[in-house]
């Protein structure tokens, strides 16, 4: 049953957001009473907790599997972005943003976590990057990767990006070749047009 809880509040929080959505809601979502969901969660800010770690974990496995497949790093990055839009339904309500405002110490937990997994990630794709000549040999990695989560990071800020204005699989296309154009070798460069043109 706690797995269940965790699958609908998940469904839920991203796509009406952690605030909107009460413990009465995700009960009747689930046709149980709060009881039920009070047996595994003693309250909802434990059971967001829940859900981002258990988001997290998924989105890790995901990641880990993608990059593990040694694919051009190009490519590499593209099939990331399609997984994460894929898994988090496009983020219709910004819950990485929501989470901040209201869970703050969730939130930073979760930020830590993801900035540990993107840095080996990223780390890895922009060394097979300059390796295979698809990134430029000068890059300093640390900073690169450092930038890149923070961009990610910044395109979820509602203020800055409204969400009537930009979807976020627009935001991330936008970036991911905003962030490649600023790497890439001229090899990179067509083989990312490609990827763009195929689409």
């Amino acid at each position: 049953m706690k797995d269940k809880i965790l699958e609908r509040s998940a469904e839920l929080f991203l796509n009406l957001g952690f605030k909107s959505v009460t413990m009465d809601d995700i009960a009747q979502e689930l046709g149980v009473s709060k009881k039920t969901i009070y047996n595994h969660f003693k309250n909802k800010t434990e059971l967001v907790e829940g859900v981002t770690s258990s988001i997290f974990e998924h989105v890790s496995v995901g990641i880990n599997h993608i990059c593990s497949q040694d694919q051009n790093p190009i490519e590499e990055l593209y099939e990331i972005k399609r997984f994460s839009m894929q898994y988090l339904k496009n983020e219709k309500t910004s819950p990485q943003y929501q989470l901040n405002k209201y869970y703050p110490k969730i939130y930073a937990s979760l930020k830590q976590k993801q900035f540990d997994l993107m840095q080996d990630c990223v780390g890895r794709n922009l060394k097979t990057g300059i390796e295979v000549g698809m990134y430029r040999k000068n890059l300093d990695v640390d900073f690169v990767s450092r930038i890149y989560f923070h961009g990610i990071l910044g395109i979820k800020d509602i203020e800055l990006f409204p969400l009537q204005k930009f979807s976020m699989n627009e935001l991330l296309e936008l970036y991911l070749e905003y962030h490649l154009r600023g790497i890439c070798t001229d090899a990179g460069i067509e083989k990312m047009n490609q990827i763009i043109n195929n689409k």
